[in-house]
């Protein structure tokens, strides 16, 4: 039976502007920024595995993926429309302060879609990361 998460994948449209988010504004350091060979594309091409995550959570990685990464040039541009529609939420990032957080990113220029708001789990504000993936911040009551 599988124990953990290790990774999980969330598409970006650019690598570089999307390390810089997660890394400059967001505090996450990067776990791994290498060039794979082509055997591990059917078109015979490398990519580039860029990981990153949170300093307090060692075991966890975002792989930050072009979204050419494993998909043909007509499902790349799907999935690039896709996200940058604002379409897919990639999680939820927990924090100790919220209201804090918002300040800080949003006059670091992250947009947010909904600000600080109680709910009955805790206070929650959502935010769009470069490429336009969502995220749920959440403050936990408890």
């Amino acid at each position: 039976m599988p124990r953990r998460l290790t990774h999980t994948c969330v598409y970006v449209l650019d690598q570089e502007s999307a390390k810089d988010f997660y890394t400059r504004r967001l505090g996450f350091e990067v776990r791994s920024d290498v060039m794979m060979g082509g055997e591990f594309e059917g078109a015979g091409r490398g990519f580039r595995w860029l990981t990153v995550g949170p300093a307090d959570q060692p075991d966890v990685e975002l792989i930050l993926a072009d979204v050419a990464m494993g998909h043909d040039a007509r499902t790349s541009d799907q999935l690039r429309d896709l996200i940058a529609k604002g379409t897919f939420s990639a999680g939820s990032l927990a924090t100790d302060d919220c209201r804090g957080d918002f300040e800080r990113l949003r006059a670091d220029g992250v947009e947010f879609l909904q600000e600080p708001m109680e709910r009955p789990y805790g206070i929650e504000a959502v935010f769009r990361d470069d490429s336009g993936n969502w995220f749920s911040l959440n403050q936990m009551y408890g």
